[in-house]
């Protein structure tokens, strides 16, 4: 037998690079969902909406209202519950969310040095670049993932604690239940794609780095600093460009019509910091010295 033939055997019995990479993909996905911190995250995800509808459903019996302090939408709720998707959506995108993407995004490669696994990951055919794209396609899938547990908890809550039909846009036209579940369903897709840029951030993090609490910590200490530098009126220039500053812009899409400029510029933002920290974690992480 010639020195290519072992090779070649054991090419043919993990078979064609894209259906191993797909396993890969499912096997990571599975990896990630079975940890017991995206476990609870996605637990406390789907408990916001529960404790704001609660608290609306309360204040509503006593005769209170829920006035306009407060997320986004929440004072529809009590007359409508498809709001209470946008409502939970605005009130866990600030912090809970981006958390939640944080974290599983800077323990994507930071944690497998951490524990002494990714010089084994990188012994199997996938190379360097297709490792990290994996990876990365993990943490997109978390995005969405994580967008449709609120959601899905928020529409449940709400069909179960107050009364749905047709609702009426912030334009003030109504639309049928139908049109204002479809305009939910953008919602979600609209805030999973926001997420990109945190998403896109942590990965180039968790390159820099072998400690997964670091690159966490640095990952969510980053949303932290960016939503407090988009309060500052004087950094009028820089706003703009912060991943943080279109995320609330989803609300346009319960306008009638639509309005689009602020959600194309918050689409558009987000993939610029996918090209831009993308190929960054991608620059670092193919010239990285794995030796744990």
């Amino acid at each position: 037998m010639s020195r290519a033939d072992p090779a070649t055997a054991v090419a043919a019995e993990r078979g064609p690079a894209p259906l191993w990479t797909l396993g890969l993909l499912r096997s990571e996905l599975l990896t990630t969902l079975r940890r017991l911190r995206a476990l609870v995250l996605l637990g406390v995800l789907a408990a916001v909406p529960v404790l704001i509808g609660v608290v609306v459903k309360v204040r509503a019996r006593g005769g209170g209202s829920s006035g306009a302090a407060g997320p986004a939408f929440l004072g529809q709720v009590t007359d409508n519950g498809l709001f209470l998707v946008c409502t939970a959506l605005a009130a866990t995108l600030p912090f809970f969310l981006p958390m939640a993407v944080g974290v599983v995004a800077g323990d994507a490669i930071a944690g497998e040095a951490d524990v002494g696994t990714l010089r084994y990951l990188l012994v199997a055919p996938a190379g360097r670049t297709r490792l990290l794209l994996v990876k990365y396609a993990t943490v997109v899938v978390f995005c969405l993932l994580a967008t449709l547990v609120v959601a899905a908890s928020a529409l449940l809550t709400g069909v179960l604690l107050f009364p749905v039909g047709e609702l009426m846009t912030i334009s003030g036209t109504t639309i049928s239940f139908t049109d204002g579940l479809l305009r939910a369903l953008l919602v979600v897709l609209v805030v999973a794609a926001s997420l990109i840029g945190i998403a896109s951030l942590g990965l180039f993090v968790s390159t820099l780095t072998n400690s997964g609490i670091a690159a966490m910590a640095t990952t969510v200490g980053l949303v932290v600093t960016a939503q407090i530098l988009d309060q500052f009126p004087q950094l009028h220039a820089v706003r703009p460009y912060l991943f943080s500053h279109y995320w609330l812009s989803f609300a346009d899409l319960m306008r009638d019509p639509v309005y689009w400029p602020d959600l194309v510029h918050g689409l558009g933002l987000q993939v610029l910091y996918a090209a831009v920290f993308g190929s960054a974690a991608w620059a670092r992480f193919s010239t990285k010295d794995i030796n744990t």
